[in-house]
C-alpha cells in the first residue's frame, strides 16, 4: 500500500488542492483549514451545505504569511495573515464557540460580494484551536476548522467500489480526504487502528460520517439530481442514522508526507 493523494483545504469549505508533500503539524496538514467564512452577525460557520457557490472558491497560501482569494468573476485578493494585534471574533462551529482573529474588512466585503450575504473571513492560530472530542481523542490533540477531526483518510479502492455501485466516475474531492491510500481492498481502512506512512504513525480514530456536501459537483458546485452518491451509500454505509465513507485520523507527531511513500497497518 501506498499514499498516492495529498489534499489541503486552506479555506474550510472552499475548493481543495492536490499536492504531492505536505508537512504535518499540531493541527494535521499543515495550512489545512486554518480560515473559515462565518456569517457576520451570528459568527456561526458557513459551508457549501449553505452556500454551494463556495466550491468555487480558490484560496491558496503564498508563502505563510498570506491567502490568495481567487473566484470566477472576481478580481484576485491578498489577505495578510491577521497579526496579533488583531480584532478577535466569536465564532461558532457545531458546538464549539471560540475568539479568534478577524482578517478585516477587505476580505469580508470580497466575500461578502461573492456569496450574496454578509460575511467575515477568520483565521486560527494554533494557540487558539479547538480541542478534539476526548471521546475519540487525547487531552491535547487539537483542530484547526475541519469538522471534527485533524485528517482524513479514504481507500482509493473505497471510491472505486462506490463509484462502481452508482454506476459512474465518483471525484475524491467530494469527500473532501487529506490522504488517499493505494494498494488496499475496499473499505479496509474501516478495521485499521493504528498505522505508518513513511516514518510517521497515526492513530484511525472514528470513521467519517457524510452529508449532503457529498452530492455537490467539486467543479461546478451543482448538486446531483439523484442524491448521488449519497443515496447509494445510504444503502449498505449507514449506521444509526449516520452514513459513513472514510476515516479520521490523529497523527503521533510531526513530518512530511509524500506521495508515494509507503503505508503499513500496525493493528
Amino acid at each position: 500500500m501506498y499514499l498516492s493523494g495529498l489534499y489541503r483545504y486552506p479555506l474550510k469549505s472552499a475548493a481543495g488542492e492536490s499536492l504531492k508533500e505536505i508537512g504535518l503539524d499540531a493541527l494535521g496538514v499543515a495550512g489545512d483549514r486554518r480560515w473559515m467564512v462565518v456569517d457576520a452577525g451570528t459568527g456561526r460557520f458557513l459551508t457549501q451545505r449553505l452556500l454551494p457557490q463556495m466550491s468555487q472558491v480558490q484560496a491558496r497560501w503564498q508563502g505563510t504569511e498570506q491567502l490568495l482569494l481567487s473566484a470566477p468573476g472576481m478580481s484576485e485578493l491578498r489577505v495578510a495573515l491577521p497579526n496579533q494585534g488583531a480584532e478577535l471574533r466569536g465564532v461558532t462551529i457545531w458546538r464549539d464557540n471560540l475568539q479568534v482573529p478577524d482578517a478585516g474588512e477587505a476580505a469580508a466585503l470580497w466575500l461578502s460580494q461573492l456569496l450574496g450575504r454578509a460575511c467575515r473571513l477568520v483565521q486560527v492560530p494554533a494557540a487558539y484551536a479547538r480541542q478534539v472530542n476526548t471521546a475519540y481523542a487525547e487531552v491535547g490533540d487539537k483542530v484547526a476548522f475541519a469538522d471534527g477531526f485533524p485528517l482524513l483518510l479514504i481507500g482509493q479502492a473505497s471510491l472505486d467500489d462506490l463509484s462502481a455501485r452508482v454506476g459512474r466516475p465518483l471525484e475524491m474531492l467530494r469527500f473532501r480526504p487529506n490522504l488517499v491510500v493505494t494498494g488496499s481492498e475496499p473499505y479496509a481502512e474501516d478495521s485499521w487502528k493504528r498505522i505508518r506512512i513513511g516514518t510517521l504513525e497515526f492513530r484511525v480514530v472514528k470513521g467519517c460520517s457524510r452529508c449532503i456536501m457529498t452530492t455537490l459537483d467539486p467543479q461546478t458546485g451543482e448538486r446531483s439530481a439523484d442524491r448521488e452518491p449519497l443515496t447509494t451509500l445510504k444503502t449498505y454505509r449507514e449506521r444509526e442514522g449516520d452514513v459513513y465513507f472514510g476515516q479520521n485520523l490523529i497523527a503521533c507527531g510531526e513530518g512530511q508526507l509524500a506521495l508515494d511513500m509507503p503505508v503499513q497497518v500496525l493493528e
